[in-house]
């Protein structure tokens, strides 16, 4: 990673939420969640951020619902992203027990220790739904030996601060920029790489899949990884349940090849998508509708296939 200069403007920003964050922790992690729970509400009224994209993009996922579950739907996923955000600034503060303690007994444990027994280290991939951070944390504290994908914030500050929480849950970060050299080789160390799969972004190898019958820019690297390597891939997603506890839950998703490199990555790609898309639809509320999932669209797409805004 290259380091970055750290201005005026980050330390203002890092204080703050240092402080923020200070606070929320001294809540506990329940108190914490329904408190980030009211904060979100807030974005979605009285000051409805990004309040048209999220409802727009609901309307686009599903077509047949009324205009009052469309807002239901996005006034919940506020208070889900809510609670997300400030579960993840707590949750550094919790033991391994603690965060074990959070989540009921999981019933696909063995699809994550068949990936690992191949000892060729096992791909995660997850999409911005539920808690994503907590669900890392989740495998870590099971004896994972974990590393993340991600992408540098604009704050150094916070970036270092990230860097910190995520090691002391034993995930190890991976810089975007540093992943071709270090991904290969935590795989064939028998560790777990994640990969949070659902954001297109400028700068990242591509491809577009459908998404809710729309085109997705979706990036390629997970599917990339597996097919170089022979490493297995699992779909990862960990839901809130009504009490504040979680249900984590893990996929296979199948690694085939056919000689054609580029038709295999897209198919891998297609199929988290699919799986990805499957949990959505049982859980649309805490979903991640703020970022603009269609936004990037391959030239002549046509608009019903396209980008709903």
């Amino acid at each position: 990673m290259t380091a970055r200069a750290v201005v005026l403007r980050h330390r203002v920003q890092y204080g703050a939420m240092r402080g923020a964050f200070a606070m929320f922790g001294a809540l506990g992690f329940h108190a914490a969640s329904n408190f980030g729970a009211r904060l979100g509400l807030l974005g979605y009224a009285p000051l409805g951020i990004r309040r048209r994209i999220v409802e727009r993009q609901i309307e686009a996922a599903f077509p047949d619902w009324s205009a009052e579950r469309v807002k239901a739907t996005a006034r919940a996923a506020y208070e889900s992203l809510g609670r997300t955000s400030i579960e993840t600034a707590v949750m550094a503060r919790c033991s391994r027990q603690e965060i074990l303690a959070l989540f009921d007994p999981c019933s696909s444990w063995d699809v994550v220790e068949r990936a690992l027994a191949q000892k060729r280290g096992v791909i995660i991939v997850a999409g911005h739904l539920g808690n994503w951070e907590l669900s890392g944390a989740y495998l870590a504290a099971r004896g994972v030996s974990l590393e993340a994908v991600t992408r540098q914030q604009e704050n150094p500050l916070f970036d270092a601060y990230l860097a910190r929480t995520r090691e002391r849950l034993g995930i190890k970060p991976i810089w975007d920029g540093d992943a071709v050299k270090r991904v290969p080789r935590a795989l064939r160390d028998n560790a777990a790489v994640g990969f949070v799969m659902d954001q297109g972004a400028a700068g990242l190898a591509s491809t577009w899949v459908p998404f809710f019958g729309r085109q997705a820019k979706t990036p390629r690297g997970a599917a990339t990884f597996a097919l170089r390597l022979g490493s297995p891939i699992v779909f990862m997603v960990a839901l809130r349940k009504p009490d504040g506890r979680f249900t984590i839950h893990f996929d296979g998703v199948p690694v085939n090849e056919t000689g054609d490199k580029n038709v295999d990555v897209d198919r891998i790609v297609t199929d988290c998508t699919v799986v990805l898309e499957q949990w959505v639809r049982r859980a649309p509320e805490q979903y991640f509708w703020h970022h603009r999932r269609w936004k990037h669209q391959l030239p002549g797409t046509p608009p019903e296939l396209g980008n709903p805004l």
